[in-house]
């Protein structure tokens, strides 16, 4: 009940005319003050609605002692949002299209992060493939990275960035990527301040490599 596209149909959401709209709006304030709330990261992993994701980080900068981590929007979509006959149809965005339209955004904080693309675990109980946002991979390489090492050292590369098998990533273990990234497409990434999650297969591991 809570699809990004539910949202999106609407020409111009608000907290009037859009129940999940609303209801994400209203999750996000409850965290708004820092004397009621103590945290220091926030994030709705899957949320790609750009004003909701956009208030997040405008929360966290007004608190500014959290860093807001958001997803993008038509990385990947999943079969909550709509019905696509295979997983080709379902990357409906490219690395570059991904970096021109969050530089259209015109975000300038440093209280926001975002990966990029979608990644693929298995499911402890099934061993079904589950594919999740970056950003409920990422968490658990914030927590793994600061367990490691100190907090200025950034959460990426192989000694402290690793998701896959050689990662020890405090979060859900990685086992593919919805699409390979090459250097050009990192760069691509890159410049627009998006970090990309790099496959490497000829040494066995996925990499945040931002």
């Amino acid at each position: 009940p809570l699809y990004n596209k539910g949202i999106t149909d609407i020409s111009t959401p608000t907290e009037d005319n859009s129940y999940a709209y609303h209801t994400f709006k209203r999750a996000i304030d409850t965290v708004a003050d820092p004397e009621y709330i103590n945290m220091n990261l926030l994030s709705v992993p899957g949320l790609t609605v750009d004003a909701l994701t956009g208030h997040a980080i405008n929360v966290c900068e007004e608190r500014a002692d959290s860093l807001a981590v958001i997803d993008l929007a038509s990385v990947y979509i999943p079969r909550a949002e709509a019905y696509k006959s295979s997983k080709s149809d379902r990357i409906g965005t490219t690395p570059t299209a991904a970096a021109t339209a969050l530089k259209n955004r015109q975000i300038d904080s440093s209280y926001g992060c975002t990966f990029y693309p979608w990644v693929q675990t298995r499911d402890q109980g099934t061993g079904a493939a589950v594919w999740l946002p970056p950003s409920a991979a990422m968490l658990g390489v914030l927590a793994s990275s600061q367990r490691k090492a100190q907090l200025w050292f950034a959460p990426a590369g192989f000694n402290r960035g690793g998701i896959g098998t050689l990662g020890g990533s405090a979060g859900p273990r990685v086992v593919g990527t919805i699409e390979h990234l090459t250097k050009q497409n990192r760069d691509d990434l890159y410049e627009e301040n998006i970090n990309p999650i790099a496959r490497f297969p000829a040494v066995g591991e996925i990499v945040i490599f931002g």
